[in-house]
């Protein structure tokens, strides 16, 4: 069955409605997934903000004292890894180590992997809920029939929604910890665009977690509390698909851009419009 916009106008009233009530409605619900690659879980305390749950500790004088930061690509510990295909988990990964290069880059010198550096960051993947493909592609579908008429996005299908858990650290130049957190977030029917993928949504999620830890670095301190500052000219460069502003945040390759704005408001999965890191091209 075909629905004809024409012949049942929506008011915008009633698009309102549906906007107010779905604010108050489910997100996915992903615990927090304590893995095990950490040095320590020591001293972690309770944060996070609205749509995200955390824990986590940081040194605040070593963290503010470092200049140099160095990536370990992250890696992915996850019981349901066999389910999903490891060129959709790498750009996750690889999404994770492109938001946090970009996001330490506003304070730290991010230096090459054979270079030594004040902290060495490391992040593990530890949960991914699927997203379900039939639940995005039906909400695409939905949404992008609204829109041709009226100039408002429809939320999403409060059902199949994915989510992402993750836990890093940053570790000194002496072996020990100096900061680490525990992280996740489950896909809302607001903010987070349908994707027809399993991993669409730890996908759009992934450079949340990045931009989390890398504030809590470059200001030393939780970055779930104070106010949120207005992202920087360099970051606001690469997240366009511009050059990042060091060399060893190129091996991550460069954000979609505006070609990834447009492949998200159509669903498509993230593969048709991201390279991944450079290296695997």
């Amino acid at each position: 069955m075909i629905f004809n916009f024409q012949l049942f106008p929506i008011r915008p009233q009633a698009v309102l409605c549906i906007l107010l009530l779905s604010s108050v409605s489910s997100c996915a619900n992903v615990p927090l997934q304590q893995g095990a690659t950490l040095g320590s879980y020591a001293g972690m305390t309770a944060s996070g903000g609205t749509l995200t749950k955390a824990k986590l500790r940081v040194d605040s004088p070593p963290v503010l004292a470092a200049k140099t930061v160095r990536i370990v690509p992250t890696s992915a510990e996850i019981g349901s890894g066999n389910a999903f295909d490891p060129k959709d988990l790498a750009l996750v990964t690889n999404t994770i180590d492109r938001a946090l290069c970009t996001g330490l880059s506003d304070r730290f010198q991010v230096v090459t992997a054979n270079q030594p550096a004040d902290l060495v960051v490391h992040a593990t993947v530890t949960d991914i809920v699927a997203t379900n493909r039939a639940a995005a592609a039906t909400s695409t579908v939905a949404s992008l029939g609204v829109t041709a008429v009226l100039p408002v996005p429809l939320p999403r299908l409060p059902i199949g929604l994915g989510g992402l858990s993750v836990e890093a650290e940053a570790v000194g130049r002496d072996g020990s910890q100096k900061a680490a957190m525990l992280w996740s977030r489950g896909a809302n029917m607001i903010t987070t665009r349908a994707r027809v993928s399993p991993i669409g949504d730890a996908y759009s999620l992934s450079s949340a977690f990045g931009t989390d830890f890398s504030r809590m670095l470059v200001a030393g301190r939780d970055p779930f509390k104070g106010t949120m500052a207005m992202p920087s000219m360099q970051r606001m460069k690469a997240s366009l698909g511009g050059d990042p502003k060091y060399d060893a945040c190129k091996a991550f390759g460069t954000a979609p851009g505006i070609k990834g704005a447009v492949a998200g408001q159509l669903g498509l999965p993230p593969g048709w419009s991201d390279n991944g890191a450079k290296a695997s091209q």
